[in-house]
């Protein structure tokens, strides 16, 4: 990706582009809503009319006024209506959220205060600090089904969804998208709000298909956003942590688990790392990011919701004995990142009484069935380690371990590295919408592989180009390319998960700030101030996203070991934790399921049929779909109940989907639209160049230390019978004892499967190996950890919940 080839053009004055603040005014027949851009030089109207009952129509008017024009204007309308009580001031606001009815009116919720949260190219991050629900038909011509109990129940059920918690956007940084695909791609266009990450698409259908442009509406993305300013050495620079929850099969811990039938998984969570220098009047600055992903175990599995056993059973279904949604999920991640895809597994490898080692077995199974049909360089690697077992181990140092495992994704994917000349950054960086890619054939530039003592600015390659710019810019540093991902998960893809998470940042985090110059090493050490300062911001990050799925906050032992925590205070956190989730997934996550269905447009209401509160758990129903005592797929059919809405296919055009299109799981509104959200469209030739200069083979996994490898669950072969490289690895090599056990004391649910016909192969591949034995080491340490005041036996089975205390 060369600079003439990122290079965005610079417009007079950018500052006009986009509308930052808006008044909102009302007569009896209408609303004027007044925006402006940051700098006071444009002034649009925007004008609702309230005649109409039960709809909602939008006129935007075309013509840019001047201040004193746009104050012109309201005058004038203000006399027009002075017989009716003339134009009045309703508030100030920042964005219309959306548009959304229930059974009677519609109603537009707008941002009404905001917060600074950071910048990114020097573009403002916003989160929304105050919001407002306003309702758009005049009291006079609303109908009694406006003020019935329905009407309200629906009203306050939408008004649960927080949006002054973990909501952020940026009026003219598309903050859905990750900073290589907005480096690599300028297209014009709405359908960035068709992205997975934002979650008010559905809100904002209705003004999008009205106004010209999108400059009245915000795209929300759901998550968590955290910029911090550094340093090293005494050079300044700033440290984003970004995670963006996709909106597809969204919802709360038992009540969304697995995959759909569309290959959209639960806690389906993207997280970006961005590092970038202090920027210096005139110079380019350097910026770099790496992108990893989490997400939900890509079978049909699921958890009934229990208020009297607080590890409900796990149940799995076979009904998909070809894995199709999984393999969709895999295709889903190729096109968004490209490949390779690493999948590290961290669930139990044993059990007493086999809960998580069932899926375990299942989800090998579906990685070496879909590896069958890919070619080798196509196919998934998988990582299985058990994060759980290694962690009671005394002596093992689980995140030293993460990180040699990390290493081994990095040098397969890469990091993204370039720099941002001034017109590429700030009110000069207008990066329109990226929606059309074509997938990346290009190979990517890591930089781990250079030797020690190559730094940064010695790295400056000359790019192949005669254009009069590319010999401007033939002095500047190679660009750099992420391409594949490491995709994270364990049961509930929260606390575990969030652990591995941070270790593969710290790792990547070496390597970025080794990219700008910053440190003449590419690694930091775990006792480093700069890893604290990570630690604590990961940290953070599994905090707010465990409470947005499980209901409480992550269960960070690790985190508080590395610390040196007192581990009497870390026991009783972890204790209350975990019966803080369990009160929230058993007593409120159906409420909030509700809420986020109907935000989401997932639940529509409508009149003469049953309300949402009395239809049964959309996850029950998911499930029961795939069992075999199940009611008829088409049973619900006249309910409006969209578990999730958009296929798999709503990131690619049909062109680049290869064998997925031959499912025809594209919807209607889905139709030829862009690649997701990773993947960008960049120059091959110019990337192999790059590569040729900076690449040579990446270290080996027996270069790593991790060839000692006990079990192996891919058996995958080539064209010549032999066992393929991509295998599964369960690391057991850091074990110091030969006891592998752990102790599942106090274990009180079972797996339940659904008992439909499963081919013998596969019955045989799926057998689960059940130790009896119990670790008196782990035993020890559990008699060690009962909390005062509680009795132990009740301490030991809430503390052997799945990913509790691991």
């Amino acid at each position: 990706m060369a600079a003439s080839e990122r290079s965005i053009e610079k417009e007079v004055d950018m500052g006009s582009s986009f509308l930052q603040k808006f008044r909102l005014y009302e007569t009896r027949s209408s609303f004027y809503m007044i925006g402006r851009d940051k700098n006071r030089t444009s002034w649009r109207v925007l004008k609702l009319d309230r005649t109409e009952p039960t709809e909602v129509n939008i006129y935007e008017d075309s013509t840019a006024y001047t201040e004193a024009e746009c104050f012109e204007t309201l005058t004038r309308i203000h006399e027009g209506n002075r017989s009716s009580g003339g134009l009045k001031f309703v508030t100030t606001c920042y964005g219309i959220i959306g548009f959304i009815r229930f059974l009677g009116p519609y109603y537009m919720l707008i941002i009404t205060k905001r917060k600074k949260l950071g910048e990114l190219c020097g573009h403002t991050v916003y989160g929304v600090a105050k919001s407002k629900i306003i309702t758009i038909p005049h009291a006079s011509v609303l109908s009694n089904v406006a003020y019935s109990k329905d009407e309200k129940r629906y009203k306050r059920l939408l008004c649960t969804v927080d949006l002054t918690k973990d909501f952020f956007f940026s009026y003219s940084y598309h903050i859905m998208h990750t900073l290589q695909r907005n480096l690599s791609n300028n297209v014009e266009g709405h359908t960035y709000y068709e992205s997975m990450f934002v979650w008010n698409e559905y809100l904002t259908r209705r003004i999008r298909n009205n106004v010209k442009d999108c400059m009245w509406t915000v795209a929300l993305v759901y998550g968590f956003f955290k910029q911090v300013k550094l340093s090293v050495s005494e050079k300044n620079f700033r440290l984003t942590l970004i995670a963006r929850r996709s909106r597809h099969y969204a919802g709360t811990r038992y009540l969304k688990r697995g995959v759909n039938e569309k290959g959209r998984v639960a806690n389906d969570v993207e997280t970006e790392q961005i590092v970038f220098e202090e920027a210096q009047d005139g110079n380019p600055v350097r910026i770099s990011s790496v992108v990893q992903n989490r997400g939900s175990i890509p079978l049909f599995w699921s958890q009934e919701t229990s208020r009297l056993n607080i590890k409900p059973d796990i149940i799995l279904s076979a009904k998909d004995p070809n894995f199709e949604a999984t393999r969709l999920h895999f295709e889903n991640l190729g096109r968004r990142y490209g490949n390779p895809i690493i999948i590290l597994n961290l669930i139990k490898t044993r059990e007493k009484r086999p809960r998580e080692t069932i899926l375990r077995a299942e989800f090998a199974n579906a990685i070496r069935f879909i590896n069958k049909g890919l070619s080798k360089e196509d196919r998934l690697r998988p990582l299985h380690w058990d994060l759980h077992k290694h962690s009671r181990k005394k002596g093992t140092n689980v995140l030293a371990i993460l990180g040699r495992l990390a290493t081994y994704a990095l040098n397969l994917t890469g990091i993204f590295y370039c720099q941002l000349t001034p017109d590429q950054r700030g009110d000069g960086f207008q990066n329109q919408n990226p929606s059309t890619l074509e997938n990346n054939n290009g190979e990517c530039s890591t930089y781990d592989i250079l030797s020690k003592d190559e730094t940064a600015p010695n790295l400056a390659v000359e790019i192949g180009d005669d254009s009069k710019d590319a010999k401007e810019d033939q002095q500047k540093e190679a660009t750099m390319l992420q391409k594949g991902v490491l995709r994270t998960n364990c049961i509930d893809c929260l606390d575990r998960t969030n652990v591995a998470q941070y270790a593969y940042g710290l790792v990547a985090f070496g390597r970025q700030l080794h990219a700008l110059g910053l440190t003449e090493s590419t690694t930091i050490d775990l006792d480093n101030p700069l890893a604290e300062d990570l630690m604590g911001i990961y940290e953070t990050m599994g905090d707010t996203l465990a409470l947005q799925y499980g209901g409480s906050a992550a269960h960070n032992k690790i985190f508080c070991e590395r610390r040196g925590q007192w581990r009497a205070a870390t026991q009783s956190q972890e204790f209350f934790r975990t019966l803080q989730r369990y009160y929230s997934n058993a007593y409120m996550d159906a409420e909030k399921q509700d809420a986020i269905n109907v935000f989401l447009g997932y639940f529509q209401p409508q009149p003469d049929k049953p309300a949402l509160w009395e239809l049964g758990s959309d996850q029950h129903y998911n499930a029961a779909r795939f069992l075999a005592n199940s009611v008829p797929e088409n049973s619900r059919s006249t309910m409006k109940r969209s578990l999730s809405e958009s296929s798999i296919i709503s990131e690619s055009s049909p062109a680049a989907l290869g064998p997925v299109g031959r499912h025809g799981v594209a919807e209607k509104d889905e139709e030829v639209k862009g690649l997701s959200d990773s993947a960008p469209e960049i120059s091959t030739s110019e990337t192999a160049k790059i590569a040729a200069s900076l690449s040579a083979p990446p270290p080996t996994l027996e270069e790593l230390g991790l060839d000692d490898i006990l079990e192996n669950d891919c058996f995958c072969c080539d064209g010549n019978g032999e066992q393929c490289t991509c295998a599964a690895f369960d690391l057991d090599w850091v074990s110091s004892s030969g006891n592998s056990c752990e102790d599942e004391s106090y274990g009180r649910s079972t797996v339940v499967r659904s008992f439909e016909t499963i081919p013998e192969s596969r019955k045989i591949e799926s057998e689960i190996c059940v130790v009896e034995e119990a670790d008196s080491d782990n035993r020890k340490v559990n008699e060690e950890e009962a909390i005062s005041g509680i009795p132990e036996g009740y301490v030991k089975w809430v503390m052997d919940e799945d990913g509790h205390f691991w």
